[in-house]
């Protein structure tokens, strides 16, 4: 088997399957790659992508494991094994679409769907330790789908003193840099991730952390109020007015958002938990003005980390969004109004569609981890030392 890892290190170029599913938890996304090259050489080409979605009743029983307090390890077990299969399925379809077999692929990075993160130290039995958990069992992937799969990108960076996330930063640079411009790059799933690209640094000094929720707030809000799963295009929140007193009690009450970087977050903080004491506060708006809201929200908590934590090193002249968010008509509006004269555009203008980009990121953090080239930014995620990511699992 350690011949087969050397055949690909050792190919020009390689046939990789990048999958995706966060915490939106709307299904995977499988990005199958063509890649050549290492670092700032890399060059990478978007061949297919698929959106599989979760089977009925999975994202209900992800959210429960996923919420502070939920899932027994009996369901954590059972969701781990599941999970693999559904992204087995998700390999599969995406080498049919691109009419490839499976024995062409070469390797597999599968980020594994996040049921915990806990990157701050607690103390437990004497010993001090942070922790993340993804499920999506990587090794039963491997064994599913004949491919060498790479998983676990998080852990080896919190082992560090890391917050192991964001991870995209060293994609985003590699990808998007530019010499002439400051660009931001934000995604906007279900919790929103913003990459600084100054056009003076080098990849080390880039900036990048979570800024706060992207459309985990709205969604449940929405699914109260419409009974649909998100805002689809920002239709509803289009449609209504900002509660204003809202909106501030909400950044009030917001920790997360004025805490320094490096710093991430997920569902254990954006969950039922964060809404509950607005509950009533939203009961009394239209259900379109409390859309309107939450989608600002997403927008301010974009802008207030911006001011706070970014303005100063960098002015930013052009921001660039993917994700889910970038579809929301209503965020990219309310985004464009804070932030004045620079662009705020979806990340297909600059050559990537935006909902294959966090898909397309984990097969060239996969690709890089099999060449042993580092991915973690200390900078960014408050490692005590650059490393390289990810467990590397045998077919």
């Amino acid at each position: 088997m350690t011949d087969r890892l050397a055949t690909i290190r050792n190919k020009k170029k390689t046939l990789a399957v990048g999958l995706m599913s966060g915490t939106s938890l709307d299904g995977v996304d499988a990005a199958l790659v063509e890649i050549e090259g290492s670092g700032t050489e890399i060059r990478y080409r978007l061949v297919a992508f698929h959106e599989t979605p979760f089977p009925e009743g999975l994202p209900g029983a992800l959210l429960a494991a996923s919420e502070s307090g939920g899932g027994t390890t009996e369901e954590i077990c059972e969701l781990d094994a599941i999970l693999a299969v559904v992204y087995a399925d998700a390999v599969e379809a995406v080498a049919k679409k691109a009419g490839v077999s499976l024995d062409a692929i070469d390797f597999v990075g599968a980020h594994g769907q996040t049921v915990r993160h806990l990157p701050e130290p607690r103390e437990r039995f004497g010993v001090r330790a942070a922790s993340t958990l993804q499920i999506g069992n990587p090794s039963a992937l491997a064994k599913r789908t004949g491919a060498v799969v790479v998983g676990d990108f998080r852990s080896g960076d919190v082992a560090l003193g890391g917050q192991g996330a964001p991870l995209v930063p060293y994609f985003d640079y590699v990808s998007f840099h530019s010499t002439e411009k400051n660009r931001a790059l934000l995604n906007l799933g279900g919790v929103s991730n913003i990459t600084i690209l100054n056009k003076n640094h080098p990849a080390e000094k880039t900036l990048a952390f979570d800024c706060g929720p992207g459309n985990m707030l709205l969604d449940r809000v929405v699914h109260a109020f419409f009974g649909e799963p998100f805002d689809r295009d920002g239709a509803y929140g289009s449609r209504g007015e900002v509660d204003e007193e809202l909106l501030d009690a909400l950044l009030e009450a917001d920790e997360f958002v004025a805490a320094p970087p490096p710093k991430s977050t997920g569902r254990e903080r954006y969950g039922e938990s964060f809404l509950a004491p607005f509950r009533d506060a939203l009961g009394k708006l239209d259900p379109y003005d409390a859309t309107a809201t939450l989608a600002d929200y997403t927008a301010l908590a974009v802008w207030e980390n911006y001011v706070q934590h970014v303005r100063d090193e960098t002015p930013i002249d052009e921001l660039f969004v993917s994700g889910g968010g970038a579809r929301n008509k209503a965020i990219m509006n309310y985004l464009q109004t804070r932030f004045g004269d620079a662009p705020v555009e979806n990340v297909e203008s600059l050559g990537l569609s935006s909902d294959a980009k966090e898909a397309v990121c984990f097969a060239v953090l996969a690709s890089e981890t099999l060449r042993g080239t580092p991915t973690n930014i200390p900078r960014v995620t408050g490692a005590s030392r650059a490393t390289v990511l990810g467990a590397i699992c045998l077919p």
